[in-house]
């Protein structure tokens, strides 16, 4: 086995940390939030960091392997709720897609020292902590926030009277441009309101579900904006000279100078132009060497900072995205081949593995972060779960374990106008698959001894049981996805003749007899040298 960084081999878990666990109730109901008596589907339900912190501290997520945890962006959110899909539920921002403050914590996921206890356990741990981060957009200017902020754009009562159906008729969006300004303003954000430009045409500058849209690509330096400069707990100043990229750059960074974030998971990346990536790539990259020089005693190891981008439908491919801040991508292919049956499966692993290493020819970053279910798409079927925890744990690169997908945590509510709410439902504490979780904690823990199976040369050894062989440098592995009964595996070339192998499903451990290995399977082998 080879020590290998982080970088080499990520097991990154992605928790919706309002959907995770509730580990401080007192923080539920923040700024007059509320539950709609309904289906609940886009409200907040509790989870915040003090949840993850204590799912931490109980070994969650080193059981399965886990060295990051990618939590949702936990700065303050808009404070209350839009139209959610048709008109057809409130909608709050406990996903963390609909920023308000990039400067400080939103009070429904915790406070300062709370997010700081997050961080240095999961440190004490070995697992880093990447942050959500939109640079595309802020949120939607919700009723509940202008009325707070005195954004003066609402009818009278509108905070009093608004329903879910006649929501937009209680904004007057013909105000004129000085009522306007008093948000964002029109040199910060494309919004198609007096006083803003319209959205345009292309990826970089439409306004993505009608959300306002940052001018990150334009080089004039910008005040604070009106709402911010008034609001008396942000941490925001004017900056000199600063353009509205600058300004989010450093909001940004300044999270990870504080409190060691080690990484990024950067939101539709592809609507930011590779400039602005980059710029927040170098700025996190200084953070966090001064937070490790300030705080030697608190780090993991001196490792760069770490971004991976979602840029829909990225597949294992190398292009200008790994040149400007990017270490890895989403592999948006993975989630449909990973009930594939072991001919279609194996020709992906040695074609992805190939892929990989010619992309890393020259010290060249790439790598890319496969999935089987997503908040954007849909939880795979719940019933194939062992299956596709093999292909995903086995993958060559970086995988994402989505919260729930290793104790099959099912859909939840959703609308017709928007059905990928259900795969944001509450973590299944109270109803765990327990064979599916012990099959995801001993696949994880395999991976996670193993950078062969991220990095390594992929060789197929047999069809009946699908075997296959990874190796890179001294660390090597033979796996095979589905085998029941007694076995026998060819391994020359792999493991010398005399080796002692161990299967770390069974724990069963054979001998190396002329180029073979035999032992009872138990419904997957994973074998590494003692």
């Amino acid at each position: 086995m080879l020590p290998a960084g982080f970088a080499a081999n990520p097991i990154v878990y992605f928790a919706i940390t309002d959907r995770f666990y509730n580990g401080n109730p007192a923080n539920d109901r923040s700024y007059g939030r509320s539950g709609d008596g309904e289906r609940e589907i886009g409200t907040f339900h509790g989870g915040d960091l003090a949840g993850i912190t204590a799912k931490l501290k109980e070994g969650w997520f080193s059981q399965l392997g886990v060295n990051a945890i990618w939590i949702t962006a936990p700065y303050e959110q808009i404070h209350g709720w839009v139209q959610g899909g048709k008109a057809e539920f409130k909608h709050y921002a406990y996903h963390g897609y609909f920023a308000l403050d990039y400067t400080v914590l939103d009070q429904n996921m915790g406070t300062p020292d709370e997010l700081r206890e997050l961080v240095d356990t999961a440190h004490s741990k070995g697992i880093r902590i990447l942050f959500d981060v939109v640079m595309n957009h802020p949120g939607y200017l919700d009723i509940a926030s202008a009325a707070q902020l005195n954004i003066p754009v609402l009818w009278k009562d509108a905070e009093r009277k608004y329903t879910l159906r006649d929501y937009h008729e209680w904004i007057d969006y013909n105000a004129d441009r000085k009522k306007w300004a008093q948000w964002w303003g029109g040199d910060w954000v494309r919004a198609g309101l007096a006083g803003y430009s319209q959205g345009g045409q292309d990826d970089l500058t439409m306004q993505l579900a009608y959300l306002p849209d940052f001018k990150t690509e334009n080089p004039k330096p910008v005040s604070l904006p009106p709402f911010l400069k008034a609001k008396r707990d942000t941490r925001a100043l004017d900056l000199p000279d600063t353009p509205v990229r600058g300004y989010l750059v450093k909001w940004l960074s300044d999270w990870v100078r504080e409190y060691g974030i080690d990484g990024f998971r950067c939101d539709t990346a592809k609507h930011v132009e590779l400039a602005s990536w980059q710029a927040l790539k170098e700025a996190s990259n200084t953070a966090l060497a001064e937070w490790k020089r300030n705080n030697s005693a608190k780090k993991i190891d001196d490792a760069p900072f770490w971004m991976v981008g979602e840029v829909f439908p990225h597949g294992v491919s190398r292009d200008s995205y790994f040149d400007h801040g990017f270490d890895s991508l989403l592999n948006f292919d993975f989630q449909n081949a990973a009930l594939a049956d072991a001919s279609v499966l194996d020709a992906m692993y040695a074609s992805d593995a190939q892929k990989l290493a010619a992309g890393r020819a020259d010290g060249r970053a790439f790598d890319v972060l496969s999935y089987i279910s997503s908040h954007d798409t849909r939880l795979l079927d719940r019933k194939r779960l062992i299956d596709a925890g093999s292909a995903l744990l086995l993958a060559p690169g970086g995988v994402q374990i989505f919260y729930g997908d290793e104790t099959a945590r099912p859909d939840g509510p959703a609308s017709a106008g928007d059905p990928q709410q259900s795969t944001r439902s509450d973590m299944n504490w109270n109803s765990i698959d327990q064979a599916v979780l012990q099959h995801w904690r001993k696949l994880g823990q395999f991976r996670a001894r193993h950078v062969a199976i991220a990095r390594g040369r992929h060789a197929r050894i047999s069809e009946a049981p699908y075997a296959f062989s990874r190796i890179h440098g001294a660390d090597r592995i033979v796996a095979l996805p589905k085998a029941q009964g007694d076995i026998r595996i060819a391994v020359a070339g792999i493991f010398k003749d005399g080796t002692t192998v161990r299967d770390a499903y069974s724990g069963a451990t054979a001998q190396v007899v002329a180029g073979t290995v035999s032992l009872t399977a138990s419904g997957t082998v994973l074998l590494e040298a003692l």
